[in-house]
């Protein structure tokens, strides 16, 4: 087989390839939950790796380690429940919409978003009271309050809540979910 002949690629060519225009970055779509989120993650990621070094490394591990990463994941699930809600991104069966009439799609969605933000706003509730009865318990490893994990998580709660009723009233005010994956919502066909 015959080589092709290929032109020869100078250092300042290579050089500038790596001169792109860079875009500015935009934060704006991100909310507080988002922020939280992504603290807890690493500081569960800083715990697992801190655990993992000092258990198989130095063969002497630290015990605080594995109860501040469980409750820096607890943290991690709800806060990004959280934004989830705010997104439309909880698991649901978009096929339905699909194949029902526009109008009973429409009507369907918004008694979803109705059962949904009152299954936010009593799990809100119960933790609420939950948080109440062991919130001053104390952490096994490290003496600090677990009430700053729960009350974490019913802020979690009350974000879902209230993120619920903001996605209801946006499908009000588009007529309708947005679909998942095509971000189209419910239309006539």
């Amino acid at each position: 087989m015959a080589e092709m002949p290929r032109k020869p690629v100078t250092v300042e060519e290579i050089a500038h390839a790596f001169e792109e225009e860079v875009a500015p970055v935009d934060l704006s779509m991100h909310a507080a939950e988002d922020w939280v989120t992504m603290v807890a993650f690493w500081g569960m990621s800083v715990c697992v790796i801190l655990q993992f070094f000092t258990r198989y490394v130095l063969n002497n591990s630290l015990a605080w380690t594995e109860e501040i990463a469980i409750n820096c994941l607890i943290v991690t699930v709800f806060m990004g429940s959280a934004m989830c809600v705010r997104l439309s991104r909880h698991i649901r069966v978009d096929f339905i919409y699909r194949v029902v009439p526009a109008p009973v799609g429409r009507w369907l969605a918004l008694a979803v978003d109705l059962v949904t933000i009152g299954f936010y706003g009593y799990a809100t509730w119960l933790f609420w009271r939950y948080v109440a009865i062991v919130g001053s318990e104390r952490m096994v490893t490290v003496n600090l309050p677990r009430g700053i994990v729960f009350y974490s998580v019913l802020a979690a709660f009350a974000l879902m809540f209230l993120r619920a009723i903001q996605v209801f009233v946006g499908d009000i005010r588009r007529g309708g979910p947005r679909l998942d994956g095509d971000d189209i919502l419910v239309k006539e066909a």
